[in-house]
Parts: structure tokens; sequence; C-alpha cells
């Protein structure tokens, strides 16, 4: 009895509007049969009558959907069958139950007449296919958004997979590359390597953080970005420059480590020095732009490398927009969307 309430529950919405159109439909027919308008005319006893009628016919259809139909598509063929049988019983029953109803009142030769049951017979054909359509399309409808609610989680489900895995990849990048820098730092000044180390380990905590996270605050990123600019400096000092300009504070988000890889890529690729420093700006407005000047280093290649390419694949899954690179002989951009819901 608790589950069958809880069904009533759910299909509410279906079954008001069954029983509002039944409504209209006996309002109908009463002012067409009788051409009068009174007070009986909108008495909602036959709309009950037909709710309750109709309700059997979606038994019935039930039924037959799960004895014939075992997939969740639905062929022509299966279709014809299920609502033929299911307008047989249908009008099989309600043609059983009046005849049972004229036999307790004594009314049998008034109800079940030639003219008056062939009448009866083709209104209930009409209504048993007038609401069978209802119901299959009602019932195909929840089936197909039931279906689209999977398709949905499925891909959500790859998205983050693939996601992980493309972070799987980049966090050992961020690790190497600067275990590299303080690699050489131990040779050339060992209390600047033990400073690089302390704010290093600072810095490494967020990275391990965002990890678990899709998605950070842009705020969080300038602020971390910042942090790892410093490690740059312990190395090269002001051959390095960077400036950051945000019109407001930023509330949306990022892919975590954006910045950074973008940073990194213009000191991995270029050579500053203190007379003609590489300068890195960030500007933040309708999307991030990330813009630096060029002075290619000779060992490096001019295509971005494995870093930029995983980042490009984490914004194809999270973002409609994709990340865009601009390239000249003495500048180069990169423009990254911003993603303003987090649960994308």
């Amino acid at each position: 009895m608790k589950n069958f309430t809880q069904k009533i529950y759910q299909n509410r919405y279906f079954l008001l509007f069954i029983l509002l159109f039944a409504y209209v439909q006996s309002i109908y027919i009463r002012i067409i049969v009788r051409q009068q308008i009174n007070a009986y005319t909108f008495t909602p006893d036959a709309a009950l009558v037909s709710l309750i009628g109709s309700g059997v016919l979606f038994l019935i259809m039930l039924f037959f959907i799960k004895k014939w139909n075992k997939s969740e598509t639905l062929s022509l063929k299966v279709l014809f069958k299920i609502s033929g049988a299911s307008l047989f019983v249908y009008l099989l029953a309600t043609n059983t139950f009046g005849l049972l109803i004229a036999f307790l009142f004594d009314n049998i030769e008034k109800n079940f007449n030639q003219q008056t049951f062939i009448l009866s017979l083709f209104s209930n054909f009409l209504d048993g296919l007038v609401y069978g359509v209802f119901f299959l399309a009602y019932y195909y409808y929840l089936i197909n958004k039931k279906q689209q609610k999977k398709i949905s989680m499925y891909n959500k489900a790859i998205t983050e997979s693939k996601i992980n895995q493309l972070k799987t990849q980049l966090n050992p990048h961020f690790l190497f590359n600067n275990l590299n820098v303080l690699d050489q730092l131990i040779e050339e000044d060992k209390d600047k390597a033990s400073d690089f180390l302390n704010e290093f380990a600072e810095i490494y905590r967020y990275v391990l953080q965002s990890t678990d996270k899709e998605l950070v605050r842009i705020e969080d990123e300038i602020d971390f970005v910042q942090q790892y600019f410093k490690l740059i400096q312990h190395k090269y000092n002001d051959a390095y420059q960077l400036q950051i300009e945000c019109k407001s504070i930023i509330k949306d988000f990022m892919v975590p480590l954006t910045l950074q890889l973008l940073v990194e890529n213009a000191v991995q690729h270029n050579l500053g020095t203190k007379g003609n420093p590489v300068c890195i700006q960030i500007k933040i407005d309708e999307n991030i732009a990330v813009s630096n000047n060029t002075n290619l280093k000779r060992n490096s290649k001019t295509v971005s490398g494995r870093g930029l390419k995983n980042l490009k694949e984490q914004y194809s899954l999270l973002s409609e927009k994709p990340i865009q690179i601009h390239q000249t002989k003495n500048y180069f951009s990169v423009e990254v969307p911003i993603i303003h819901n987090q649960n994308v």
C-alpha cells in the first residue's frame, strides 16, 4: 500500500492532467447531449469515474509492457500488440463490470440493449484509445528521461576519469621541473636552495589539495601563481617579471595550476636577462590572457609541450570554449576561458 501511494505521488502531475482532461471532456459531453448548462453540468463525478477507469487501463498496459517489451526501446509491432491487447482487456473489464452492476440493480435490459451497448462500447473504445496514447507517451517520456540521466552520469564519470588521468600527468610534471631548479640552486647557492625548498613545500601543499578538485577559484590561482613566481625569482632574480591585471575580485573558476603552467612555459622557452627581461602579463577580464614577449632559447621548441596540451584537454572537457593560442615573432599569448559554474 505504501509503495502504491508513493507511485501515485511520483506521478501526481500526470494523474492531475488526466483528471482535468476527463473533467473538461465530461462537461463538453453533457452540454452536447443535454443542450443545456446547469449545476449538474459541472459536477466532477464523471471525471472521477474516468480517472478510475483510465487507472485500470494504465495497469493493464503496464502489465503487457513488462510482459512483451523487455528492452527500453519500443518497436512499432510491439506497440500495436500492447495497445490492441490492452484495449481488448480494458473493454472486456469495463463491460463485465457494467454488466455486474446492471445485474445487481436489475437494469440489464435498460443498459445492455443493442443500441446502448454499441454506444457504450464505442465510447469506452475511444476513451481507451485516447488515454492509452497519453499513458504510452508519458511512460516512454519517463524511460527516455531515465536513459538521458544514465547517459549524463556515464559521460560525467568518463569526464572525471579523464581529468584525473590528466592530473596524474600534470602533477609529476610540476614536481619534476621544480626539483630540477632546486638541484641547480644547491650547486650555486645553498642558502637560496634552502629558502627555495621551504617555499616549495608550502606551494606543493596547494598542488596536492587542488589535485582532488576539477576547478578552483581564480583568486586562489592568482595567489598561488604569485607564490610560485617567487620560486622563479630565487634563481633568475629580475630576468623574469610578472604583472597581474584584474578588474575586480574574481569569484569564478578555472582548472587548477593553469596560471602556474603558463608562467612556467614562458620561463622554460624564453631566455630572460636583467637587461632584456621576459615580461609575463596575466590579464583577467572576459577571459584569462597570459602573454609574454619572446626571446626563445636555442634549445626551446616553438610548439607548446605536453603540459599545455594536457591543459587544453582538461578545458575541452569542462568548457565549451577552447583555449586559444596567439603567436607572432616577438609575442606569445594564451587565452583561457573563465568557467562560471563550479558544477559543470
